[in-house]
């Protein structure tokens, strides 16, 4: 089964909007877990317009399941991340005034890099994977750099999905296979939803983890988090 990991930033942003301690972020990541989501995803950007960095400290002895911190990797996430020593860090590299990650990294051109950060983060026991774009040359550079784990962006699947053309499936299960025969496990995120999530994940073989956070929080507001957690759990079944 795809593991479900529930990004909660859009929680945060619904706190903040108002200042004080509603919703609770703490008690929903205890209360999605309860409901039997497997992981828990944070995306702390430098402003802070959503999850703060203090979050993602208080957040580390309330998740029990696996603890997902995403991000570009500049200094202070990196002291975060190694502070903290999540379950897995995925690496993303959104421009700090970015309204959402918005591209994969090129692994080819960041090589030299990437494979510093990667394995400094493995020194300290903390899975990697890198967010990319489904093509080929991307996975490769991937698997070059040493990460364990690829995040493939799916906003272009779920774009192409939007409009009826299945077949925007393509690149995604032509990069899953190669990652596979790499040796690469295979998360996904961005834009995944109800209704495209049990196709994406029938065509992506060897599918481990999906992180989902706007979709999911938007669904849960006419459905309940309760419920929706579980339709995406028996969907990725």
């Amino acid at each position: 089964m795809t593991k479900l990991s529930v990004n909660i930033n859009k929680i945060a942003t619904l706190r903040n909007a108002r200042g004080g301690n509603v919703p609770d972020l703490l008690q929903v990541a205890k209360d999605i877990q309860r409901f039997g989501g497997q992981g828990i995803t944070i995306h702390p950007r430098p402003d802070e317009r959503h999850i703060r960095y203090q979050d993602a400290r208080d957040l580390k002895p309330i998740v029990y399941t696996e603890y997902n911190i995403e991000g570009n990797p500049e200094k202070s996430f990196v002291d975060l991340v190694l502070a903290i020593q999540p379950t897995q860090v995925t690496l993303v590299p959104d421009a700090i005034d970015a309204i959402t990650s918005n591209a994969g990294w090129d692994t080819i051109k960041n090589k030299a890099f990437l494979t510093d950060i990667v394995h400094e983060f493995q020194r300290n026991n903390i899975r990697v994977s890198i967010f990319v774009d489904p093509f080929e040359k991307m996975v490769e550079g991937a698997k070059m750099i040493g990460a364990e784990r690829i995040e493939l962006y799916t906003e272009a699947f779920a774009h192409d999905y939007s409009l009826g053309n299945k077949n925007g499936i393509q690149p995604y299960t032509k990069a899953a296979i190669l990652a596979n025969e790499c040796g690469l496990g295979i998360n996904a995120g961005h834009d995944l939803s109800l209704d495209n999530i049990q196709f994406f994940k029938q065509n992506i073989p060897n599918l481990l983890e999906v992180s989902i956070g706007h979709a999911l929080i938007s669904e849960a507001i006419y459905l309940g988090l309760d419920n929706v957690v579980n339709m995406y759990l028996n969907k990725l079944k």
